[in-house]
């Protein structure tokens, strides 16, 4: 049998993983689903939802304070697990129908959580126990608004969350009249579709650029009119941005973008062959092991050649 060395299996992780860094639940709520009253509730692995089978059903729950969560595994999708974003529990990865793993919530707070191999395509939940808010949401009226946790405290153009979901491409000025001089965007914060491109135009008013605070994009400084920087946001979740040099001043910036319109958005074919087959080497080891036995057997056979060669 072959035998399987331990850099190997990281080496052929280390590819999912950089596809699965992207933050847990964010942005406006999702439908949550009172459970309070019970002690026990479920939770489906691998429900229907981004594209496949790659969900939790439902995805948001309330329940109170002492409840515990059973989450069980449909045997759709492929192996999955249960991972909380703040470290609290974490399942094994399983495939199999019927399978558990089970959660008691004592006190009150919100627990965002997501499936490891799933979560960039966004196959995420979250627990509410109870009178826990959503993260980054209050209420206001019987619904939700995100709170951007205090980004746009002294931010004297930010009059909410602007909608334009339903459109391709959005375009957000740059050197906008706020915070006492062209030291804003505008809109400020804005709301897209998942695979939405955003465009951020110079006004040509003082030397700007645009930079992601968590490292994802970041523009040129630029001073022209004619300056234009692009980004396309793939994944749902909330990304602030500032200018760098008028960042005191409040020259801040939010896009809110909701869940993936297409999993596989920004992914060339070869990435997404690439990626596809380290996914299934890691999750079944008879395969991985297969693939090993082949590159070393290719391996060897190259070296023979080369020995065996003529020489010149």
């Amino acid at each position: 049998m072959t035998r399987v060395a331990r850099r190997d299996v990281l080496r052929g992780g280390a590819g999912i993983a950089a596809l699965s860094l992207l933050p847990p639940v964010a942005g406006e709520s999702p439908t949550i689903v009172d459970e309070t009253g019970k002690e026990e509730v479920t939770v489906v692995v691998g429900a229907e939802g981004n594209g496949g089978t790659y969900a939790f059903g439902p995805a948001a729950v309330r329940i109170d304070p002492g409840t515990r969560v059973v989450w069980e595994w449909s045997g759709d999708g492929g192996m999955h697990n249960v991972v909380a974003a703040d470290g609290s529990f974490k399942s094994d990865l399983q495939q199999k129908a019927g399978a558990t793993f089970s959660h008691t919530f004592e006190t009150d707070s919100a627990i965002d959580y997501y499936c490891e191999p799933h979560r960039a395509m966004g196959m995420k939940g979250v627990v509410l126990v109870g009178d826990a808010a959503l993260p980054g949401a209050a209420a206001e009226n019987g619904t939700t608004k995100t709170t951007y946790d205090g980004w746009f405290d002294g931010v004297d153009n930010f009059d909410g969350t602007v909608d334009m979901t339903g459109k391709d491409a959005v375009t957000v000025d740059v050197g906008a009249q706020a915070n006492g001089g062209p030291y804003g965007f505008g809109p400020a914060a804005i709301r897209v579709d998942a695979g939405t491109k955003v465009t951020w135009r110079w006004s040509g008013n003082g030397i700007h650029n645009v930079v992601a605070e968590d490292g994802s994009f970041k523009s040129d400084l630029y001073g022209d009119s004619s300056a234009t920087f692009t980004h396309t946001f793939h994944s749902g979740g909330i990304t602030k941005y500032f200018c760098e040099p008028h960042r005191g001043m409040g020259m801040k910036g939010a896009v809110v973008v909701d869940g993936p319109k297409n999993a596989t958005a920004g992914i060339s074919s070869g990435q997404l062959a690439l990626g596809g087959g380290f996914v299934t080497a890691l999750l079944s080891p008879i395969a991985f092991a297969l693939f090993l036995s082949f590159r070393k057997n290719r391996d060897t056979s190259r070296l023979t050649q080369v020995r065996n060669r003529p020489q010149q």
